[in-house]
């Protein structure tokens, strides 16, 4: 059998490792808590269920959605204009995603050809530089430095670069990193990308998920904005919805239409029953919202605070369901520190380098289990002793 040539830019990943390890520990009966993959545990409200539940039980919404409902679309843009003092075109200026993962995969497919150059953070969430890749696009990275507070620094990217570059993939809240933007560099990611005629992709999973009282909005916000991109917006952190696969492509008509008359020779659309199921999500009682930021920051200090306990010196997020850490000044590489992590401690993590280049000797801690796994992760890592020199 002869296979595509662009499966050659993927191999076997460090998180098919890590779970053929879990497995392994498992079937052993060896404890393990797993802080790798970033898996929402929190469920949605019970509206959001009702609505899924009443939904699935019509069996008329067994057939092909084909497009989104006009009653998603108007709850889009209203939940935009509410949250994020955004104004959309219901219409033309939202799309769904199958989750965020799909729209990432694929969007690469309706903007750019075989060479183009795309930009992507360093280090950054793989399917950023994996949906170009299968596009057949040429990544140029966009190192975000600890020195910078894990900021793209616009400057850094060379003029001949900048000047052949089509698309370009942002992220604030941030991950893996957790970093948050100023609005500074929003209003010069715009211009940058007006200078150069380069479509910007702003993904904005992690806005809700904000702490100690900071708020974060929508890129959409700023002035020109729409102009230049679109933003990738996604129910499964804020609301629990993970499974579900529900995310929103908003923004720039063009490439909100090119997007569409892709995914309209993908797939069939969003099962009917999870559409309704969004419209519950962003139109009804918001107070579940505030009750999983709390939850997600609550657990940051469990474990950063247990973790500095030890002497592992990290800094607490700011934002998102991670943390980012250096890894422990005695090893050479995050993937040693890891994999040492998992068979004397049972506790796994993602080493940084499954985030590009950029992220060699740092680590990837998910905020996905509740406080007393978190506490029985310090107290394995304080046992194990892989802290001491």
């Amino acid at each position: 059998m002869q296979f595509a040539k662009r499966m050659d830019r993927f191999g076997e990943g460090i998180f098919t490792k890590l779970s053929d390890i879990k497995r392994s520990r498992l079937e052993r009966g060896e404890t393990v808590i797993d802080l790798s993959i970033g898996t929402p545990n929190i469920p949605p409200g019970k509206h959001i269920i009702e609505a899924l539940c009443s939904a699935a039980a019509d069996e008329r919404n067994y057939v092909y959605a084909l497009s989104d409902q006009s009653a998603l679309q108007e709850a889009v843009s209203d939940w935009y204009r509410e949250r994020y003092e955004v104004e959309l075109n219901s219409k033309t200026e939202i799309c769904s995603l199958l989750g965020s993962q799909e729209g990432l995969a694929h969007i690469s497919l309706s903007i750019v050809d075989e060479g183009d150059i795309v930009l992507v953070p360093d280090p950054c969430y793989p399917v950023f530089a994996d949906g170009p890749l299968l596009a057949g696009a040429k990544l140029h990275y966009m190192p975000q430095k600890k020195e910078n507070g894990y900021v793209i620094d616009l400057q850094d990217i060379p003029e001949h670069v900048a000047q052949q570059a089509k698309l370009m993939l942002v992220s604030y809240p941030n991950n893996p990193t957790s970093a948050m933007a100023p609005d500074s560099f929003y209003v010069d990611l715009i211009a940058f990308a007006k200078k150069y005629d380069i479509i910007v992709l702003h993904d904005n999973a992690y806005s809700e998920l904000v702490f100690d009282g900071k708020s974060c909005g929508s890129f959409l916000s700023f002035p020109g904005a729409k102009e230049v991109g679109v933003e990738f917006n996604s129910l499964s952190k804020t609301y629990g919805l993970a499974g579900a696969r529900i995310g929103f492509c908003v923004g720039n008509e063009q490439v909100v239409s090119r997007l569409k008359i892709l995914k309209s020779n993908m797939d069939y659309g969003m099962f009917l029953p999870i559409q309704q199921a969004a419209i519950a999500a962003i139109t009804g009682d918001q107070s579940g919202v505030e009750t999983t930021r709390k939850a997600y920051e609550y657990r940051r200090d469990v474990l950063c605070d247990g973790l500095n306990a030890l002497g592992w010196k990290i800094d607490k997020p700011e934002a998102t369901m991670f943390v980012w850490a250096a890894i422990p000044s005695h090893y050479d590489t995050s993937e040693d520190f890891v994999m040492d992590l998992v068979t004397q401690a049972g506790v796994i993590i993602t080493p940084g380098s499954a985030f590009g280049p950029s992220g060699e000797g740092y680590v990837r801690m998910a905020l996905v289990q509740e406080e007393e796994n978190l506490k029985q992760a310090v107290e394995a890592v304080r046992q194990s002793g892989i802290l001491e020199v």
